[in-house]
């Protein structure tokens, strides 16, 4: 998985208007924690934390603050403003080598589904997953072919294997399927598909 360095500031002031302030230079706040690590709360460059958000691959974050501490971490969560949609407060964990850690993964479909091709409709139902692994094996992606996926059918999370990989969803959920075309009328989508999801979802603003 790559790894991509994110720069920032420890912060020592935590009142609304020294938030207010940060958001207004382009500054997002953050707290970084995890099982040995003491928390800590800092601010990057909104340029710097919107491709990591706003993308449909995991990384792994090398976080250097106020360019001496550093920390390899994930992304956690992540609170956005209602009307504009920016960025207004994340956390991150920190990983530690040899420790497990849960966290969401985008999912990506491959192939083109035998069931399209005589008609199906491909309904692409679990985005991302949860998942448990140590650092060294967490994926950009959790690629799923389904090529051979005939209408009717579908694929469902205890349909899944990854090496070193431990899916945290219930084995019942189904992720995509191929039903029926409504009506009779053949509304499929043709050619491969790739479907990559958004990887963070909206939630509410943070004080912290």
């Amino acid at each position: 998985m790559e790894i991509v360095e994110l720069l920032g500031n420890v912060r020592n002031e935590f009142t609304k208007s020294a938030r207010s302030t940060l958001r207004k230079n382009g500054r997002v706040p953050g707290v970084l924690y995890g099982k040995q690590i003491q928390p800590v709360c800092f601010d990057v460059a909104e340029n710097t934390i919107n491709p990591l958000v706003f993308t449909s691959e995991a990384h792994i974050i090398n976080l250097k603050l106020d360019n001496q501490f550093q920390q390899e971490c994930v992304i956690k969560d992540v609170q956005f403003d209602p009307v504009t949609d920016k960025i207004v407060h994340f956390d991150v964990v920190g990983l530690v080598k040899g420790e497990k850690i849960e966290l969401e993964v985008p999912v990506l479909l491959q192939g083109s589904p035998v069931g399209v091709r005589d008609g199906g409709q491909l309904q692409s139902l679990l985005h991302k997953l949860s998942i448990s692994c140590e650092p060294k094996d967490i994926p950009e992606t959790l690629n799923i072919d389904i090529a051979n996926l005939k209408m009717g059918s579908s694929v469902h999370v205890s349909d899944l294997n990854f090496e070193n990989i431990t899916i945290l969803n219930s084995p019942e959920q189904v992720i995509v399927t191929v039903s029926a075309p409504r009506g009779g009328k053949d509304s499929a989508e043709q050619g491969d598909v790739r479907t990559q999801p958004e990887v963070i979802s909206k939630g509410k603003e943070k004080d912290a």
